[in-house]
């Protein structure tokens, strides 16, 4: 495993070669720190989201105010992370549709949202509240696995139970 500052760390997965600015359909999940459980609860099958959950909603719903290439698809804030679909449209020109500007790419947007949500959490008081460093992301490649993705996000709340100790369920247990 690499080292980066002397720390270990593992090697991204993110696909070689591609541009994460491009105009695409992403699947994304975002985890807390240490998984440490922030943004509510799950009663009954569904989340309860807690004041610092409702933080969080209210700054990703308003990424396409900050992004107008960005348009949200389904999304579930989850007590120690957040699943979503961001779509990257094209700059239309007049001529022919472009890509984003790197401004837009996928990074800057998730860093974004990332750093809005601490920022409003330690101003309520939680100064211990932080994000894993990384987030995990896939390029979505087909209708079938939007599909796949979308049920898996409308569903995640109803596996809590079962999957919540289990690290490696909570981004890939559906590919």
């Amino acid at each position: 495993m690499p080292k980066y500052k002397n720390k270990y760390r593992t090697t991204s997965a993110r696909l070689k070669g591609w541009d994460y600015s491009s105009a695409w359909w992403y699947y994304i999940t975002i985890n807390t720190k240490d998984h440490k459980e922030y943004f509510g609860e799950i009663v009954d099958g569904k989340m309860k989201l807690n004041s610092l959950g409702l933080v969080c909603e209210d700054i990703w719903k308003n990424i396409p105010k900050h992004y107008k290439l960005a348009e949200l698809d389904y999304h579930v804030i989850m007590p120690n992370h957040v699943h979503g679909i961001i779509i990257l449209n094209p700059v239309e020109t007049g001529h022919a549709p472009s890509l984003p500007k790197s401004t837009n790419s996928l990074s800057n947007i998730v860093g974004s949202f990332k750093s809005a949500v601490t920022k409003s959490i330690r101003e309520n008081g939680h100064k211990n509240f932080a994000w894993q460093s990384r987030f995990y992301d896939r390029i979505i490649r087909d209708e079938k696995e939007l599909f796949r993705i979308r049920k898996y996000i409308e569903q995640n709340p109803l596996s809590w139970e079962i999957d919540k100790d289990k690290n490696e369920n909570i981004c890939e247990d559906l590919l």
